[in-house]
């Protein structure tokens, strides 16, 4: 890593603000806006050089993905823009930082490194490798997403997760993820893949673009035995039904039943102990969520196990991702000729649903059968 020397001063005096990695490594943030003149700061800074030796704080902020071409880019663009379309450059806010560095990062493997390895290198001098990819799951959906009692992740989305990381030859960060932060977490480069029950929805597909389907799935309602509901046409209107925000229940159900009150949680987690505590009379979800929450605690029945339309789930990335989108794709097509998915159906769901789902689940080469 090469770098250029910074102000001195701008360290001891301003702690150093660092911003967008790839291109500016370090700029004073003012006090004051008052400047000082030249005398007032050459004496201060005469008197901080004898009581420091070396800054005590160094923060340092890094703009991923803002490399040379892309400040340039803004600065031509913001010119053009401020000036109703004349050909203009003009300044950022942080290329007018009084002091100003510029650094060149890039690890033992690639002159373009992810963003783990780059901070790594600004940081502490020191490069890394890239192959890192971050894989947004859940960790509370037992058996599709969880942690188990040793720490480690587990569940029928891990297993897919495991060979994509294997073929794709790079080491796999998780990132535990809710229903409603999946769109989000693409969306701000959080992960990389979202592999978390995600259905596939035009609301969604607008927002995030969807590789092959590995999944069926319809929507399910999982009642008390005590009071099993079966329909949702004679619904009460002083009963509430449990959903979990930013799921596709939550959007069936606030469309087409408009007059159900909905108890709405974050997790799947809040929301089991919502219907195990009586908060809602049902709570509706993906079929084979309530189905496995029924097979795993007694006392509660699906009385609807297909409500709306049939659906898939499948791997989705941010959009215009197409290098990765197109990797995902072949690859589920590749790992349909050894039959992956009813191997992973075996290890991983078998023990909750039994052999009787297997062919209605499974998704094999990212083709759907025909009913």
């Amino acid at each position: 890593m090469k770098e250029n020397k910074i102000s001195r001063r701008s360290f001891l005096k301003f702690g150093a603000a660092a911003s967008a990695a790839g291109m500016m490594a370090a700029a004073p943030v003012a006090a004051s806006a008052a400047q000082p003149d030249a005398a007032a700061a050459e004496d201060e800074e005469n008197g901080l050089l004898d009581l420091f030796k070396k800054p005590k704080y160094i923060f340092l902020f890094i703009g991923d993905g803002m490399g040379t071409a892309q400040i340039q880019s803004a600065r031509f663009y913001k010119g053009t823009v401020d000036n109703n379309g004349a050909v203009t450059e003009a300044d950022l806010s942080f290329t007018s930082f009084p002091h100003v560095g510029s650094v060149t990062t890039y690890d033992s493997t690639s002159f373009c490194p992810d963003s783990a390895s780059t901070a790594t290198s600004i940081a502490t001098g020191h490069k890394t490798e890239s192959g890192v990819i971050n894989i947004g799951v859940f960790s509370d959906k037992n058996p599709f997403g969880y942690v188990d009692e040793n720490g480690e992740y587990q569940g029928y989305d891990i297993y897919f997760a495991n060979r994509l990381g294997k073929d794709l030859g790079v080491e796999i960060n998780y990132v535990s993820t809710e229903a409603a932060n999946r769109v989000e977490y693409l969306e701000t480069g959080k992960v990389d893949i979202i592999l978390a029950n995600f259905t596939v929805t035009e609301e969604r597909a607008e927002k995030v673009d969807f590789a092959l389907p590995y999944m069926n799935v319809a929507l399910g309602v999982v009642s008390p035995d005590s009071n099993v509901i079966t329909s949702l046409d004679n619904w009460k209107a002083e009963d509430r039904m449990i959903v979990i925000s930013g799921t596709t229940a939550e959007l069936y159900l606030t469309k087409n039943y408009p007059d159900i009150k909905l108890q709405k949680y974050d997790s799947y987690a809040t929301a089991k102990s919502a219907i195990e505590n009586g908060n809602g009379v049902a709570w509706a979800n993906d079929n084979t969520e309530v189905i496995a929450f029924a097979k795993q605690n007694k006392g509660y029945t699906v009385g609807i196990d297909s409500l709306g339309s049939q659906d898939t789930i499948a791997p989705a990335v941010s959009k215009g991702n197409e290098t990765l989108l197109n990797w995902i794709n072949d690859e589920i097509k590749t790992l349909g000729k050894e039959n992956f998915f009813h191997a992973d159906y075996d290890a991983t769901l078998t023990d909750t649903y039994g052999a009787d789902y297997k062919e209605t689940l499974v998704v094999e080469g990212g083709e759907v059968k025909k009913s």
